[in-house]
């Protein structure tokens, strides 16, 4: 009887002991794979952060652009004496500072690290807001 349970013992220990290294390597497989999984999704997100710096670092020259034809403009109109030129280029101006806060607003999103979604939606505003503000410079009539 007692060599019956010390083999049944011996059995036993070996059993948990396979099964404590089948579960110690299960344990370090799912830890690569989590590891993998974030490791690739960062260098994924990071590409596609890059090209909305880039057109990001676009829709910024594009505003200084715009930034300085209107202080250009913006003496002349200011010297016409005209009320409703002045009106007119002040809705302008108002245009140009929306579309800076969009601008703004994308910056914002990816220091912060939205996800990609979000700083394209962003991004998308930020055109239509510096389209819009073209179109109003455009409207103001030039002396």
């Amino acid at each position: 009887m007692k060599k019956s349970r010390l083999n049944l013992f011996k059995s036993t220990s070996m059993l948990i002991s396979i099964l404590g290294v089948i579960m110690i390597i299960a344990t370090i497989v799912v830890a690569a794979y989590i590891g993998f999984n974030l490791v690739s999704s960062n260098l994924t997100g990071g590409v596609s952060s890059g090209t909305q710096y880039d057109e990001l670092a676009s829709l910024r020259s594009n505003y200084s652009d715009l930034e300085g034809q209107f202080n250009t403009t913006k003496v002349a109109v200011y010297a016409s004496g005209n009320d409703s030129l002045q009106q007119q280029f002040a809705d302008a101006q108002l245009e140009l500072v929306r579309s800076k806060n969009s601008l703004d607003g994308v910056d914002s999103a990816l220091s912060t690290g939205k996800p990609s979604s979000e700083v394209n939606q962003r991004l998308e505003q930020a055109k239509k807001d510096l389209q819009t503000a073209h179109e109003a410079y455009a409207g103001i009539p030039q002396s």
